[in-house]
């Protein structure tokens, strides 16, 4: 896997004339979902950026009135040496690895209401506290050092609850995250432990195993986990583990552009892929999940990823690595 880079920001929107930017602006319009998880979108605190990214919807005639940004944990000061390198400040300094605060933040849009009173940001929610965390060690000593640790926090970008409102009343509840890349570190596997407990995160909470009341009503968790059952590199066993989930379904959303970059080294089936990397390694890997609950109906699911000459194949891969995966469900 890679580190992504910058996210959508406000210039390029704008502006514009940037390539990706117009690529997203059409991905999007073009599959119109009702409920739309953005991620990599580098946050503001006045909102500017998103609000020039529903302006450039709407006149594609996707309209999103209603939407949630939250203060991410990338390139948040922390004050310690939080990658061990010996030096303040750095990138790697903050609570997750980002050279300015809100880098690479995430968003919601809607088309419908969202209670906005009633959002939970568990982004200050501290690693260690975590029911059976498995913090970073080296040398039998916690990694980078047990002050730093005693201060990480567990989301890497962060981990929301966002009820928004059905037309019959009632709350869907949107559990939205982005999880850490499980690579770029060393013997101590502090990414790859954290990318862990960050997945594990929501198996927690509607179990009722944190100090916050779980969601009665039905959920949906959605967000890029950077990490796949079967192929790349992370420990595999919390992304299944969560695919388990009785509470959760897996709709197994597929593309014909998935199938078509089939990886021989890969053991996953390729249609599931949602992202794609260089060949051979890491490949094409399913990283990005939409997991309604079970007591939902899916009436259809895909990942909108055409193959090499079908429609829109270069604009979705001018748009992201990543590829939009949608689920269909009825609602109320």
């Amino acid at each position: 896997m890679s580190r992504d880079g910058p996210g959508l920001l406000l210039r390029d929107i704008l502006g514009g004339r940037d390539p990706q930017v117009a690529a997203v602006v059409e991905v999007i319009a073009r599959t119109r979902p009702d409920i739309l998880h953005l991620n990599g979108f580098d946050y503001d605190f006045a909102g500017h950026a998103l609000a020039a990214l529903q302006t450039a919807l709407r006149e594609a005639g996707a309209d999103y009135p209603y939407r949630v940004s939250l203060l991410p944990n990338s390139g948040l000061a922390t004050g310690h040496d939080m990658d061990g390198d010996g030096r303040l400040g750095g990138p790697g300094d903050a609570q997750s690895y980002g050279r300015f605060s809100g880098q690479g933040g995430m968003a919601i849009l809607s088309r419908l209401p969202v209670e906005a009173g009633a959002v939970r940001d568990f982004s200050a929610f501290l690693w260690r506290d975590l029911p059976g965390a498995i913090p970073p060690t080296l040398d039998g000593t916690l990694f980078p050092s047990p002050e730093a640790f005693a201060v990480q926090r567990l989301s890497s970008v962060g981990h929301w609850d966002v009820p928004v409102v059905l037309p019959d009343g009632g709350r869907l509840h949107l559990l939205a995250f982005h999880a850490n890349t499980p690579v770029f570190d060393g013997a101590e596997d502090r990414n790859g432990r954290r990318n862990h407990d960050e997945v594990s995160f929501w198996g927690l909470y509607l179990a009722g195993a944190l100090p916050f009341a779980p969601p009665q009503g039905p959920v949906v968790v959605l967000g890029d986990a950077n990490l796949d059952p079967d192929d790349g590199e992370g420990r595999r066993a919390a992304i299944r583990a969560l695919l388990a989930l009785p509470r959760l379904q897996d709709p197994a959303p597929v593309s014909s552009g998935g199938a078509a970059a089939a990886n021989p080294e890969h053991v996953g089936d390729p249609a599931l892929d949602t992202a794609d990397w260089r060949d051979p390694l890491p490949g094409n890997l399913r990283v990005d999940y939409v997991l309604p609950d079970a007591r939902l109906t899916v009436t259809g699911a895909g990942v909108f990823w055409p193959a090499p000459g079908e429609d829109m194949a270069d604009t979705v891969t001018a748009a992201s690595r990543h590829r939009l995966v949608w689920v269909d469900i009825e609602l109320p």
